[in-house]
């Protein structure tokens, strides 16, 4: 019989063994780590579902999911990292730095300090290096505690097709023994063979979603947005995402960042203006889509991208959002 023909009996039968065995549905769930918002997506990134993640340039889009691949590597979960635009050491630094800025109450630890302790010329350990830096040392051992879990695939648009990235997840699904979280930093980078862009993304967007299903695993992509879009200086929504409308179709759950600072009513400036500088520290999490629960959730996260990460912690916007930036490039 065809591998991909499966009766509702078939399907019941295999439901049952899982539940029996103690494989239950936090073996199809991944969280993401970010409190607030894996209540809202069905409890986490299910398996066979396609995430998409999408903002204005600049705002820690990469930073959000590299911090999303970190926390179930920290599990004891394999987790797989396709980089489009960065190797595997700048993505070192950056969890050094996420694990330090968490651990020290100071509030010195820097992605800078970081970085230049990785290009300093002077011959040293890395440990030892980093004994200047505020928690360094004990963020070294974090890192090193899943470093084992963690895959970066160095991607590039002139060979990481489908196929490869289909054949980077069965080569570490081979080596961990379970299948990986996969993570597509980003998806219109991916290489395809059609010039046309909208071609391209739906190309890309709907072999994601079937790969998606094939693994029974999730896929988290980073989705780059619209450039005549943000020209409008209007809210980035699902519908500026760059290239096909395919892309809102086929994801399963759309989550769009947006600058707290740009979004939020003229009203809530005007009148507090200590809210100003306050709000330009937060980025604004919109679900737009979600066949697991509720759309048009909007959570504020608080960003420390001089640290390479954003505070765990999200709350419900209570402020007046509105669709037209206040502020314009």
């Amino acid at each position: 019989m065809d591998h991909q023909l499966m009766t509702v009996g078939a399907s019941l039968a295999r439901s049952d063994e899982r539940m029996l065995t103690g494989r239950n549905a936090a073996g199809r769930v991944w969280k993401t780590g970010f409190a607030g918002l894996d209540p809202l997506i069905g409890g986490g990134m299910r398996a066979g579902s396609l995430l998409l993640l999408a903002g204005p340039q600049g705002l820690g889009k990469s930073t959000f999911a590299l911090q999303m691949a970190r926390n179930n590597a920290a599990t004891g979960r394999p987790v797989l990292y396709f980089s489009y635009e960065h190797d595997a050491e700048d993505l070192t630094q950056k969890l050094i730095a996420m694990e330090a800025g968490e651990l020290d109450e100071s509030d010195q630890v820097r992605v800078n300090s970081i970085r230049s302790i990785f290009d300093d010329l002077w011959v040293s350990s890395l440990e030892h290096r980093l004994e200047s830096v505020p928690s360094g040392v004990d963020a070294l051992k974090r890192v090193e505690h899943y470093s084992e879990h963690l895959f970066v695939h160095r991607s590039t648009g002139t060979r990481t097709d489908l196929a490869a990235i289909q054949a980077a997840i069965e080569a570490v699904r081979q080596h961990a023994g379970t299948t990986p979280l996969v993570v597509v930093d980003y998806l219109q980078k991916v290489k395809s063979t059609h010039l046309d862009e909208e071609t391209r993304s739906t190309e890309i967007v709907e072999g994601l979603k079937d790969l998606a299903i094939d693994i029974s695993a999730p896929i988290l992509a980073i989705a780059a947005a619209d450039k005549d879009a943000l020209r409008t200086g209007k809210r980035m929504r699902a519908s500026d995402l760059r290239g096909s409308s395919a892309l809102a179709y086929e994801a399963d759950v759309v989550m769009v960042l947006n600058n707290k600072y740009d979004i939020v009513a003229r009203h809530h400036l005007t009148y507090d203006l200590t809210n100003a500088e306050r709000f330009k520290d937060y980025a604004v999490l919109t679900v737009e889509k979600n066949r697991f629960g509720r759309d048009g959730v909007t959570l504020q996260f608080r960003t420390r991208f001089d640290q390479g990460r954003y505070e765990p912690e999200g709350f419900e916007v209570k402020e007046q959002l509105i669709d037209e930036r206040v502020f314009r490039e």
